[in-house]
């Protein structure tokens, strides 16, 4: 992966985190997974228990190790190039989620990276995002009639050459079940119309008609698909056939270093990236991609920019340049990456992998390759692993975008591609279905000459011609054979693994099953993916209701059953994770609910509570078919290809669960659903399939209060027995569970309404309205009498969904020294109890489900913040707003919710000290921030001061009217959201306090010079690695600073430059108004300072890594506070031990030297470019403009108006390279206030050093544990 890693802005430090592609990675954590073929449902259905912590690599495996195993490019900021940059959020204890499903919507919202067959996250936060549809009504007495769908397609389509069945590509996951393997499908006592249910099931899927499949005489195919979404810009993505899997032994790495190679060496693609195109690739076990996101036309002429894109792919992909020099940048380059990526959660991933897939390649094929290997290859080596498997009828070109005309598309792609691969080869014969049950036309192995023009060395005389070329093609990809876990296939039982480390903190166990992908390609084939999910679902919800005790027995456990078209199979995996201490009850437990769900099997109310979800999500998802971004549904289909799945649309997806929906019945459900748990159910029994593998990854040393560090010792028969004792527990049937339809009875409502009689109330003394609209920006203000500022947005961007925000201002920065931590904890607590009211948390979750809401409650330096996703189908948003109210009048706040919130600190706490970054970079925090604990991590003496009461107090206390502010964004009228917020937020309890505020402990920055300006970390490890982080002083986003200054105030005052001017006197009035409306402007440092961070990333990587070769990822990040009168900046950069010195000072150089090496107007421009691009993504996201909307009325966020809002493009367009001089110069870069911390990590790291840092450092009574963090892991800070 040729990526700057994306990074999480935790408390202003940006952790490196994994960019993995969103074509091929699926973020799971917490999730029960089915995967589905079509995008039409969620995924997962619930997810309900805790969100994760940092604590252990282990339990970081978030599902699906095998998917973070794809290396990409992700060029930060470079000349325009960063593609779907990821800013993630730390998996540290953090919030609150009673969440239902979790729709695929989710999944279709974001600029980065993850996706299962559907799942994603989203830029800058993950944002679930639950949506549904109308109840589905008796379903009971379904018609078999009603099966027969329309499956011919309608509307007008040009006429262009389509395949009609898509998914039988030659590189699709092989779906062979061994001889004498069956699914079980007998419906005899199922239904008495049985030929018709029969005939109705084995219908095929509808495929979507709007899909456009063709394939050039040269073999290249190509696959069309007009989207609006977003308008004017199109997805042009190249997948070449080839990825590690096909390496020999002595090309481990190879396909990553063409990929790098290739893309960076392309002198066509450079030539976009003054057009507003964005351009990226990664290699995974399978295939490797080149992607660009481009405009449909130049902003200035209008040309075309298809045509430049697919030359620039063809280019890449087909004609690439082995220079050494780009060879010899791009190795030191992955050198630099093997490094950053070897973490120890990676090499938990690896294995994982190894020991899943033991029997062939895919255990010892990662994308990264091995270090030694790398450091030999030659152009030569290079290039000829090129000519074997980078050629046209080896590679799928995918184009999903605003396209008008598929037949102009069509002849651009001949005339871009058709001549590619034929100059000295002879091309296979093309077929008249491309794409056919009979896609094995194109021979596995070929032989041609040298393709022409792939090597510059190449020479055209008939000596060199007559060289053949051995080129090859796999039918079935990835080409490797499995051992499935299927009844009477394996009788080898491999024992449980363990993979010990002294970097691991917490315990983890990974159960898997491997069988081979079953094809959804007919109504029944949906149908049992269906079951398979309710039946999964059911048994996510029990095991994480046991969050019950003050020491539950696991931290988290997780059900993933996925395909995977990267290893050609589909695979179970249960995931435990649980303290050291807990190991054995926890794997007990997880195993015992597993065959209690087996044996007595989903109830009648649970069947029809997630079927009930999961078509409402449908629907909602449907309802949205126009709002699907491009980049989604090309990965979707490049998955559903891999796998054989039908490519159907959202719409079509729907219809067809629908239809299948009616014919399912309670014992198919569990029978079907019991066969995909066997492996753990009947664990041991002759019958039961066998794991594919079992393996536990496990510390080396735990802390055991009152001894501290002492041996954790476990063996593999231990862990058999600790599963057979699950086996054997005595088990009973689940009772059903009395699920409340509303929290708010319509009596106790109308009560309230007569005790408060809430109504609106004049915005402010000097606006004396109780209501303001917007016609700019669809934007309306109101006031309650309590006292809560209330703003919202009808928007129809998202059909009948809707999101919700509460700010409540204060966060950790109105933590006392008396109670540290206390915000965070408390936060953590009221997550961890889940109970309002008189209702349990298991009601309030199944209430979230019914009601497909979605919950989470955080926690930043500056805020309290509550966020909920719900629709507007099913009284959804009086469900949310009823919830809302319940969390505000009646929180219930328990002693075993304290305790393991506390728990979870502890546990995390003592987990930083075993990685590099966070330990590096909460020194730095320390050091900068004056030791103010606030910006760190709780420790153990101030988690062991907290009580109950005083965690209570500190958060509840923030929650006061003025103080709150809540923005609504969704498809609702103005009488319904008007008439939800009087009946729910105006009956909450009236209570001001206007002086709070002044409580607030100071912050400061430490008086500089200081001796702790430049400090080392170092870490025990086996690998080495290192990293570092430089920080120093910003103002906020308002221009206030940390000694009491208002920039803003003296920025008006500064005469403007006249070299910046227009040549006409006319010109140059209009750009010094420009410039004045500008400088007068609230947001003037917010526009500024991002600009600023554009063009300084885009510098540190062209200098650091590009030309000096000194790291792999390198990043500017600022931290602007609203409601704090300070900000800070952070440069992160990974490298070697042997080079991170060196690195922090080219950075430091970078960042100094913007006054002698001065901005030039292309990056200005560039930075401008790059940010609007951005804000017109994201402006159709509901989650957006509640972030644009935050604060519009917080009386601590004084600046923030409307304008803020509204102006937000004319600002942007209006700064001059003078004004982001002005920002510049307000961040402290000078020696004496900087700081930067360097990490190293090995074998021999700091041995001189480390005694020393742990006397001095040690006064905790936890005695050895540094006390070390990466400041707040509670931070999402809304957008402006």
């Amino acid at each position: 992966m040729a990526t700057s890693s994306s990074s999480s802005v935790v408390s202003g430090i940006p952790l490196p985190q994994k960019r993995w592609d969103s074509s091929t990675s699926r973020a799971r954590r917490g999730l029960v997974r089915v995967s589905i073929p079509v995008p039409a449902a969620s995924l997962p259905l619930t997810r309900f228990h805790l969100p994760q912590t940092s604590i252990s690599a282990a339990a970081r495996w978030q599902g699906d190790v095998r998917t973070r195993n794809t290396f990409g490019l992700e060029f930060k900021n470079q000349t325009n190039n960063s593609f779907r940059k990821e800013k993630k959020k730390c998996n540290a204890p953090k919030a609150w989620k009673w969440n239902s499903s979790a729709s695929n919507l989710h999944h279709f919202r974001k600029w980065t990276p993850c996706c299962s067959s559907l799942s994603h996250n989203c830029h800058r936060k993950t944002t679930p995002f639950p949506l549904a549809g109308t109840f589905f009504r008796d379903k009971s007495h379904f018609p078999l009639s009603t099966h027969t769908l329309n499956t011919a397609t309608s509307g007008n389509h040009i006429c262009a050459p389509r395949a009609t069945v898509g998914p039988d590509e030659p590189h699709a996951a092989s779906t062979t079940w061994p001889d004498g393997v069956l699914e079980k499908q007998d419906f005899d006592s199922l239904y008495p119309q049985l030929q018709e249910l029969e005939g109705f099931l084995s219908t095929e899927l509808p495929s979507n008609a709007k899909l456009h499949r063709g394939q050039l005489k040269n073999g290249l195919r190509y696959l069309i698909l007009p989207n609006k979404v977003p308008l004017n810009r199109f997805e042009a993505h190249m997948e070449v056939h080839v990825g590690s899997i096909d390496e020999e032994d002595d090309e481990q790495g190879i396909a990553h270093m063409i990929e790098h190679v290739a893309f960076l060496g392309s002198k066509k693609r450079e030539k976009l990236l003054g057009t507003g195109a964005r351009s990226n690739a990664y290699t995974d076990f399978h295939h490797t991609v080149f992607h660009i996101h481009s405009p449909t036309s130049t902003k200035d002429t209008g040309e075309d920019l298809l045509p430049l894109v697919l030359d620039a792919l063809n280019e890449i992909a087909f004609h690439p340049k082995f220079l050494s020099s780009r060879v010899e940048k791009e190795r030191r380059a992955i050198l630099s990456e093997l490094q950053m990526m070897n973490t120890i959660e990676y090499r938990v991933d690896c294995q994982l992998l190894q020991h899943l897939h033991s029997e062939n390649k895919l255990s010892k094929r990662f994308p990264i390759g091995l270090e030694e290997q790398i450091k030999k290859w030659d152009a030569d080596k290079i290039r000829k692993f090129h000519e074997r498997w980078y050629f046209p009828a080896n590679a799928t070109l995918y184009i999903v975008g605003d396209i008008d005309n598929i037949s102009k598309t069509i002849y651009q792609i001949e005339a871009v591609f058709e001549q590619s691969g034929l100059e000295n080869e002879t091309a296979p014969p093309p077929t008249s279905s491309a794409f056919g049950a009979m896609a094995n036309f194109l021979v596995p192995k070929l032989s041609a000459g040298f393709a022409g023009n792939l090597s510059h060395e190449t020479s055209s005389n008939a000596a060199d011609q007559s060289k053949i070329i051995k080129k090859e093609r796999h039918a079935v990809r990835p080409p490797v054979k499995h051992n499935w876990s299927l009844p009477g296939h394996n009788t080898d039982m491999k024992p449980p693994q363990i993979f010990q480390h002294e970097l691991l903190q917490n315990f983890s166990i990974n159960m898997f099953c491997k069988i081979p992908v079953n094809k959804v390609r007919t109504f029944g084939d949906l149908r049992n993916v269906l079951m398979k999910r309710i039946f999964l679902s059911a048994l996510h919800f029990r095991i994480n209701t046991r969050y019950k005790s003050s020491n539950p027995p696991f931290t988290s456990v997780e059900l993933d059953h996925s395909d995977s078209g990267r290893e050609g199979c589909t695979v179970t995996t249960l995931t435990v994770t649980a303290e050291p201490k807990n190991w054995q009850h926890a794997i007990k437990v997880a195993v015992q609910e597993v065959r209690r769900l087996k044996e007595f099997g989903v109830t009648k109310g649970e069947l029809t509570r997630y079927m009930d979800a999961l078509l409402k999500d449908s629907e909602q998802l449907a309802a949205m078919i126009d709002n699907v971004s491009s980049v989604d549904n090309l990965d979707f289909i490049m998955e559903s290809d891999a796998l054989g799945h039908t490519v159907m649309d959202q719409r079509q997806g729907h219809e067809c669960l629908m239809a299948v929906a009616g014919t399912v019945t309670l014992d198919e459900v569990n029978s079907i659903g019991a066969e995909v748990l066997e492996f753990i159910s009947d664990f041991g029994k002759s019958t039961a399939p066998l794991p594919a593998a079992i393996v536990a990854c496990v510390p080396k040393k735990v802390h055991v209060d009152g001894i501290g560090e002492t041996e954790f010792k476990i063996t593999p028969s231990e862990i058999t027995a600790a599963m057979k004792s699950g086996l054997e527990e005595p088990i009973e049937a689940e009772p059903e569970l009395e699920v409340p339809k509303e929290l708010i009875s319509p009596m106790q409502l109308q009560e309230l309404k007569m005790q408060r009689r809430p109504s609106f109330i004049p915005l402010s003394p000097e606006i004396n309205v109780t209501k303001v609209h917007d016609k700019g920006t669809g934007i309306t203000q109101r006031r309650l009498s309590n006292g809560i500022p209330v703003n919202y947005k009808i928007s129809k961007n998202e059909t009948r969904g809707g999101v919700m925000r509460l700010i409540v201002g204060g966060g950790r920065a109105a933590e006392n020294p008396d109670s540290k931590g206390a915000v965070v904890v408390g936060v953590r607590t009221l997550s961890e109890g889940g109970r309002v009211g008189n209702f349990s948390r298991e009601q309030v979750e199944l209430f979230c489900v019914n009601h497909l809401i979605n919950c989470s409650l955080e926690s930043t330096e500056e805020f309290i913040s509550m966020e909920f996703r719900f629709t507007l189908r099913d009284n959804g948003m009086h469900a949310a707003f009823q919830l809302l109210h319940m969390v505000l009048e009646h929180s219930v706040w328990l002693d075993d919710a304290f305790d393991r919130a506390r728990q979870l600190y502890l546990s995390y706490y003592r987990s930083i000290p075993k990685s590099l970054e966070r330990s590096t970079a909460h020194k730095l925090m320390l050091a900068m921030m004056n030791g103010d604990e606030r910006f760190v991590e709780p420790t153990p003496k101030s988690l062991q001061n907290l009580s109950l009461k005083s965690v209570k107090d500190a958060v509840m206390n923030q929650f006061v009217g003025d103080n709150m502010e809540v923005s609504i964004v969704g498809d609702f009228s103005e009488e319904e959201i008007e008439s939800c917020i009087l009946d729910y937020l105006g009956t909450v309890s009236a209570s001001r306090d206007s002086d709070r505020e002044h409580e607030f402990s100071l912050v400061s920055f430490r008086p500089s010079p200081s001796d702790l300006q430049f400090q080392q970390v170092f870490l025990k490890d086996t690998d080495e690695r290192a990293c570092a982080y430089i920080a120093g002083p910003a103002p906020n986003r308002w221009g206030f600073t940390v000694d009491g200054k208002d920039l803003l105030e003296s920025v008006v005052d500064i005469p403007f430059a006249n070299d910046a001017q227009p040549h006409s006197e006319e010109g140059k009035d209009v750009q010094k108004d420009l410039q004045r409306k500008l400088r007068g402007h609230p947001l003037f440092f917010g526009i500024t300072m991002g600009l600023l961070a554009e063009v300084i990333n885009s510098r540190l990587f062209t200098t650091v890594r590009d030309s000096l070769g000194l790291t792999y990822d390198v990043s500017f990040e600022l931290n602007l506070f609203d409601r704090l009168k300070l900000g800070w900046y952070v440069i992160s950069v990974t490298s070697t031990p042997s080079k991170v010195h060196k690195a922090v000072d080219a950075c430091k150089n970078v960042l100094r030297g913007l006054h002698s090496n001065r901005i030039a107007p292309r990056e200005l421009e560039r930075a401008k470019r790059t940010l609007l691009m951005r804000h017109e993504a994201e402006i159709k996201s509901n989650v957006y403009w509640l972030g644009l909307l935050a604060h519009l009325q917080a009386s601590s966020v004084s600046r923030k108006d409307i304008s803020c809002i509204k102006e937000l493009t004319f600002l942007y367009e209006a700064a001059s390279i003078e004004d982001i001089y002005l920002a510049y110069d307000q961040l402290k870069v000078d020696e004496d206030s900087l700081y930067s911390c360097i990490g190293i990590a090995g074998a021999h790291a700091g041995e001189d050093t480390i005694a020393s840092v742990e006397e001095e450092e040690s006064n905790e009574e936890f005695q050895g544990v540094i006390p070390v963090g990466r400041g707040l892991s509670t931070m999402t800070r809304p957008t402006t």
